[in-house]
């Protein structure tokens, strides 16, 4: 029985049992609409901005491990993708993307709607494909799926003319593909294991340091058993929030430019730096000359390109986090470690990650502003970390979090406390901006019961707003954390501490909208707080709402910095805390 691209690409994708997609129609993908519109075990959300779709699909691979499927149409719907196809690429995100293209002979015509989308997404792709024929089709997406999920996974691109959805073929999806040239490693080499279970035997002074990789590979578990059992603490990247549960004694919480400085002292300090999916990222490392040069290091990770990439290290392991981790734990035994977790717990208590509260601020008689009523917003400055503790407290530790780029991200890595893989759902390598909501709309759909809390700022959240309607039209129970402090916060930060405090670009004070109208006006419910006092209330109240958004415009201190924070390109000794 021969059966249209359109008709084969929907076959397809219940094979590979993708029940959700993400998309925007256009006109030379109709055809693939018609399809869709009566494939009842294939659910359509109608995003409103093709980057939302993008984001949509990445925080639902991100919260699920499964691939996220986009649709978009040819020309403007196509390069729309673009910035969360390099989101998603950056983080080795699963998703694959179908754009439409004009018809195979029209292309190079400049028609209209026409560019070269597999061209524009060259880089940012794990791979890409341009089907010229129907018959390719299931084929390509048997392999586009491969490709998207194994490995260290990433985004896969598929771009698809009109001609080859209404075109005819026999319909027969392949099994699982055979590419040459692409198979991943997933065992490590086992004498490069036992040498690694010997140097964390020897070691006196070792810390386990875990990224995003170890979450994907689902190898939480795995790493829980080897820090217990060799006795070393664990830091984790902002992409490894949740891999190690941050309430455990071993925890030092997260490293970097806003880390811990009892975990980036420690990584300055050990002799033995076990690097379990990371990539020695810049915002990790700082000034490379000076990144933890008195240790030896051993690298676990199944991108043989991340091998010496950043950081040259002593032995390098190539293979799946979890595979890895099962051939090593069994050769570990406990190292002698307790003078280094004494030392490191005496740092904790030295230099905790702390905050002025509220009350102490108004103390010293913030702004000047002590003689004023109490209904006046800036007599009481909100904090956005105690805001995220109560946010904490409220959902008792167990919400997906999802974040937008800002000050606001690193404040909720900081202080929400992620004890589970796969629930801090955020852009790390890229930096998106306007990321967030999209993205819980992502998460909520692949979890609707769950508590999905979406923190952002006033920046962000404008980036992507209309996606509020997707919200609303799927009834979604999104909470929006919405820390307003009128500013692009994390520039200003640098132009407070780097550029003498002359503010460039940054004040949003004047033109920000009213948040709590403008949820409302999309049909979703608007709460306002400016004390601290009435933060409990205004997230009880929202957690009773289960049938629609919620946005909480939480008024906090205008000037308000992160710390700790190593400056760019400078090394762990110069971090600066409040």
């Amino acid at each position: 029985m021969e059966l249209t691209g359109a008709e084969i690409l929907t076959e397809s994708l219940k094979r590979e049992g993708v029940d959700l997609v993400f998309g925007y129609p256009g006109g030379v993908v109709i055809p693939l609409y018609d399809v869709l519109q009566r494939t009842p075990e294939i659910r359509h959300v109608l995003v409103r901005h093709e980057q939302g779709a993008t984001h949509m699909a990445d925080g639902y691979a991100r919260a699920t491990g499964k691939p996220g499927v986009v649709i978009a149409s040819s020309g403007p719907g196509a390069t729309n993708t673009v910035t969360g196809i390099a989101t998603a690429y950056m983080d080795s995100i699963p998703m694959v993307v179908f754009t439409g293209q004009v018809p195979v002979h029209l292309i190079g015509n400049d028609a209209f709607q026409e560019s070269d989308t597999v061209g524009i997404t060259r880089p940012i792709t794990k791979h890409n494909f341009l089907i010229k024929e129907t018959e390719d089709v299931a084929q390509v997406i048997a392999e586009a799926f491969f490709i998207a999920t194994t490995g260290r996974p990433g985004p896969v691109l598929i771009d698809l003319p009109k001609d080859v959805q209404v075109g005819t073929a026999k319909f027969e999806y392949p099994e699982r593909p055979q590419i040459r040239g692409y198979k991943p490693n997933y065992d490590g080499h086992p004498g490069q294991i036992k040498k690694a279970a010997e140097m964390i035997t020897a070691a006196k002074k070792p810390v386990l340091y875990v990224g995003g990789g170890a979450i994907i590979s689902g190898a939480a578990e795995e790493i829980q058993q080897l820090a217990v059992k060799a006795a070393a603490p664990v830091t984790t990247t902002l992409m490894g929030l949740g891999a190690f549960p941050e309430s455990h004694e071993l925890s030092m919480k997260m490293l970097g430019m806003h880390g811990t400085w009892f975990a980036n002292t420690a990584v300055m300090e050990c002799d033995l730096l076990v690097n379990i999916g990371a990539r020695f990222d810049d915002r990790v490392t700082g000034n490379l000359d000076e990144f933890s040069q008195n240790s030896k290091k051993i690298h676990i990770d199944i991108d043989p390109s991340s091998m010496n990439k950043n950081v040259i290290v002593d032995l390098p392991i190539v293979g799946d986090v979890k595979h890895v981790l099962k051939q090593l734990i069994p050769l570990v035994e406990r190292a002698d470690t307790e003078d280094w977790l004494k030392r490191i717990n005496n740092w904790k208590q030295e230099h905790p990650l702390t905050y002025d509260s509220t009350d102490s601020v108004h103390e010293e008689g913030l702004n000047g502003r002590d003689d004023q009523p109490v209904e006046t917003p800036k007599k009481l400055p909100l904090r956005a970390q105690y805001v995220l503790e109560k946010v904490g407290e409220a959902t008792k530790g167990e919400a997906y979090v999802v974040t937008d780029v800002g000050q606001h991200q690193m404040w909720a890595a900081q202080w929400y406390g992620f004890n589970r893989p796969r629930t801090m759902i955020t852009s790390g390598g890229l930096g998106t901006m306007g990321f967030g909501l999209p993205a819980g709309i992502g998460v909520q759909m692949a979890y609707p019961d769950a508590d999905v809390v979406v923190i952002t700022g006033d920046g962000s959240i404008q980036m992507n707003i209309q996606e509020m309607a997707t919200a609303m039209a799927c009834k979604l129970p999104l909470k929006i954390i919405l820390l307003n402090n009128g500013f692009l916060g994390m520039v200003r930060q640098w132009q407070d501490l780097f550029y003498a405090k002359r503010y460039s670009a940054v004040d949003l004070k004047e033109t920000n909208p009213d948040f709590v109208k403008l949820a409302e006006a999309f049909g979703a419910v608007g709460i306002r707080v400016f004390r601290d006092e009435d933060v409990e209330d205004a997230l009880s109240e929202a957690m009773a709402i289960n049938d629609r958004p919620v946005l909480m415009d939480f008024v906090i201190a205008e000037e308000d910095n992160v710390y700790p924070m190593i400056p760019a390109g400078a090394a762990s000794h110069e971090m600066i805390e409040e």
